[in-house]
């Protein structure tokens, strides 16, 4: 490239090209390539012998052996080939080669720490290959003297904004701060998480609004201390926060009074996962409670998601909040001249006869009406697991009623309706003749 000065490539970089020009510097490449070789080979060889059936009991080791065992093994056969190649080969290119090596072995090493810290659902386990290239990169660049220059390159090429000009260093630099400081945020996060759940004393409510408030707070921080170190000052957002915080407040009130009613709830412990609630048309076991809403899980299978604003402002029927213990009931009707005595004792004998009716309090039979067709009777009793449904026991109940009925000739009537018809007499038309009398014999 005309009047580019190789030598404000740095004295790494020249040397490294003084040797190529040599016979010397081409069997230090070849040294390199071949040491690069039989690493790849052993490594691979490594990862199929801990492939086998131990894989699972050591998961971790097995994870940094696929990403260091390559890189490790070459850093180690450079590192044992160097004394012995000094003579023959540049000394530039072996030591290159193994800060090159060294420098990749730590990166990765570090990478899936960080990854195993913040779990497999983590933003650093969808990028783990592309972060640890950029920072090898960078640290390549570095220890090729070569960084320098980029930063330069980039801060020359700028964007202008109005009077202000952006710099392309300025802006690579405020996304790798604004993410270095989320990433550390949501470290923290999980980090105070994982303690709450080893800590004795702390129910699981306490820990879910401890960790559900910490998280956001740990995220706020570090947005507010990250746009100052990128130069973003933030007293030229306060007229713009304050307008936002406004339209928030008269847009997302319930929105709001959701999160604060789910705090409520988790604080209170008036609803807990496993207790069977109704509210308004919903009915079902709390399966899991959110900041915003709460999951009930149908005796159909159908999960309802109830806002949690819902759950504090309206009734909410417990069958289980302090005792499980919930009454049911069944109604029949049996005819006028059945034995009504006889028909209660059947239906308190046919819910006894049940595995799921507790004893105590025992099963009652009561007259509740008398209808337009039928004496309505109703046999009340007592369960314990009402998560387990009622529409089975009721099946049984009324099947063993409706067998005790007809063994003893109890009527079970239905609505009847009697219509009498009557014949009017027929009327004469208006203007007809009378008809004629008859004359005298």
């Amino acid at each position: 490239m005309e009047g580019f000065d190789p030598s404000l490539l740095g004295p790494l970089i020249n040397g490294l090209w003084r040797d190529l020009q040599t016979p010397r510097g081409w069997w230090g490449l070849l040294l390199v390539a071949v040491c690069l070789a039989v690493a790849w080979l052993a490594s691979n060889r490594l990862e199929r012998k801990l492939a086998g059936p131990s894989a699972d009991r050591a998961p971790l080791a097995r994870e940094w052996t696929h990403r260091v065992a390559w890189p490790l093994l070459a850093l180690v056969l450079i590192a044992a080939v160097r004394p012995l190649a000094a003579r023959t080969v540049p000394v530039y290119m072996l030591t290159i080669a193994m800060a090159l090596l060294a420098s990749l072995v730590v990166i990765r090493t570090v990478v899936l720490l960080i990854r195993q810290t913040f779990g497999p659902d983590s933003v650093m386990a969808s990028f783990e290959r592309t972060i640890s290239v950029v920072v090898w990169l960078v640290v390549a660049l570095h220890i090729l003297d070569l960084l320098p220059l980029l930063v330069d390159a980039l801060e020359e090429a700028a964007i202008p904004l109005g009077k202000q000009r952006l710099s392309v260093l300025q802006i690579l630099t405020s996304v790798v701060t604004v993410w270095l400081a989320w990433t550390v945020a949501l470290w923290a996060s999980r980090a105070l998480d994982s303690k709450l759940t080893h800590t004795k004393g702390i129910d699981e409510a306490g820990r879910a609004v401890v960790s559900r408030i910490a998280k956001p707070l740990f995220l706020i921080a570090a947005v507010l201390i990250a746009l100052p170190i990128v130069g973003i000052d933030l007293t030229t957002l306060s007229v713009f926060g304050g307008a936002l915080g406004v339209g928030l407040g008269l847009g997302l009130q319930r929105i709001a009074a959701n999160y604060v009613s789910g705090f409520i709830i988790l604080l209170d412990h008036s609803i807990t996962p496993g207790r069977m609630i109704r509210i308004d048309k919903y009915r079902g076991t709390v399966i899991d409670i959110h900041t915003r809403y709460t999951v009930l899980k149908g005796m159909d299978g159908v999960d309802s998601i109830v806002p949690n604003e819902m759950l504090v402002s309206s009734v909410v029927e417990s069958e289980t909040f302090s005792d499980p213990t919930t009454r049911f009931a069944v109604q029949v009707g049996v005819a006028y001249g059945s034995d009504v005595e006889r028909a209660m004792a059947l239906m308190v004998e046919a819910v006894s006869a049940q595995p799921r009716v507790i004893v105590e309090p025992p099963p009652m039979a009561f007259l509740v009406a008398f209808a337009d067709s039928s004496i309505n009777l109703e046999v009340g009793f007592w369960i314990r697991d009402p998560q387990a449904g009622t529409l089975a026991l009721r099946s049984d109940i009324n099947l063993a009623i409706l067998r005790g009925f007809r063994d003893a000739g109890i009527e079970i009537p239905f609505p009847q309706r009697e219509v009498t018809v009557r014949r009017a007499p027929l009327r004469p038309e208006a203007g007809a003749l009378p008809a004629p009398e008859p004359a005298d014999g």
